[in-house]
């Protein structure tokens, strides 16, 4: 099988480059991930427009946000977002014992439990969450705005965790242990 290679900046077009520039101004570095997905300059730009506007006026705070992420790459078992979403839920104010309950598909706070219970399902369903989670989603206090941002965020998380396991990448986070 061919191995696909993390790019360096001066192998892709302009606009991944110019994009890859504005992502390593903003974070300090390029991830790997990102700089891959550069091969396609309309991949990258619309996963990261994508990525800001779910996080614009969102039904969920950036620390939920990161939850969604982890349950997410945990069930599509992704190593390289797992290390990712770890290390920047730990920057949003989770414990790594509150990563692992996460990854687990669990959380002890009620509302945010419901949001990681719908985002496995519907990644573990192929997008049909079930009638029991979604309305136990809906009574945690979550509205059709929050159920339509989530849905977004599980496709997004899909986007880049896809995107790993047919590219097996290396992954430039600190790794997280398996559970």
């Amino acid at each position: 099988m061919r191995t696909i290679t993390v790019p360096q900046k001066d192998q892709l077009n302009s606009e991944s480059q110019s994009i890859l520039e504005s992502v390593e101004k903003k974070m300090g570095q390029i991830p790997n991930l990102y700089a891959t997905i550069g091969y396609s300059s309309s991949a990258l730009k619309s996963m990261l427009e994508t990525e800001t506007s779910l996080a614009h006026n969102s039904s969920f705070t950036a620390k939920e946000r990161e939850a969604i992420n982890l349950i997410v790459s945990q069930v599509n078992e992704c190593n390289y977002c797992l290390a990712a979403h770890t290390a920047i839920a730990k920057m949003r104010g989770f414990t790594e014992e509150d990563t692992l309950e996460i990854r687990k598909g669990t959380f002890s706070e009620a509302k945010l439990d419901a949001a990681i219970k719908l985002a496995q399902s519907i990644t573990n369903n192929k997008g049909n969450a079930g009638n029991v989670v979604l309305e136990n989603f809906l009574n945690a206090g979550y509205d059709e705005k929050a159920l339509v941002e989530l849905t977004a965020l599980v496709a997004l998380r899909s986007f880049t965790n896809y995107v790993f396991a047919n590219t097996q990448i290396p992954i430039d986070f600190p790794l997280v242990q398996a559970i």
